[in-house]
């Protein structure tokens, strides 16, 4: 794109954005950006700002249910489970920290706290929403015993002045799709 046409570009993005403007967007210095880095910082608070607040279910058309995990074995919850971390993924969802978790812990979780959540659904191509399925602050033993590395550890002693936890391999080792 030539700079005339960036510079032209840049101007709609601003005029799209006024009516949208805070002090939270003075807090980013557009003047040290390149004008092809505040075009692609606006067109993500554009989105954002336009983007609706919806049940992550009804990003899917149809509205993506799943079954009651009572129903399936243990075999076929981890193909439904497998099936439903695909179809997220297909809308840029992206789970982490699952390792702890059995197959059927994940699929009641996605059911329960995920399917559910009001999230806004912003479309940018490479943009994901990174779901944590372990929260750090109410679970900080699983965090520590699985995932913490030797430095977030240390920090948490020195922190804490606590005895840790042993480190424990992951019980429920997954391959989940990941976004670049």
């Amino acid at each position: 794109m030539s700079e005339i046409d960036l510079l032209m570009q840049n101007a709609r993005l601003r005029d799209e954005m006024e009516p949208f403007l805070d002090e939270s967007v003075y807090l980013v210095d557009l003047d040290k950006m390149s004008v092809s880095n505040e075009n692609e910082f606006l067109t993500s608070l554009l989105a954002w700002e336009k983007a609706p607040v919806l049940p992550i279910a009804q990003w899917f058309e149809p509205a993506l249910a799943m079954a009651d995990h009572h129903s399936f074995s243990d075999i076929e919850i981890n193909q439904q489970l497998h099936q439903v971390i695909g179809r997220l993924f297909e809308k840029n969802i992206v789970l982490v920290h699952t390792d702890h978790l059995s197959d059927r812990q994940l699929y009641c979780l996605i059911a329960r706290d995920i399917l559910p959540a009001q999230e806004k659904k912003v479309v940018l191509s490479g943009k994901v929403l990174k779901w944590q399925c372990l929260d750090i602050v109410e679970d900080e033993e699983s965090w520590l015993r699985f995932y913490a590395s030797k430095e977030e550890r240390f920090v948490w002693v020195e922190d804490t002045g606590r005895k840790l936890p042993p480190r424990e391999r992951i019980p429920f080792p997954r391959k989940l799709p990941q976004h670049a």
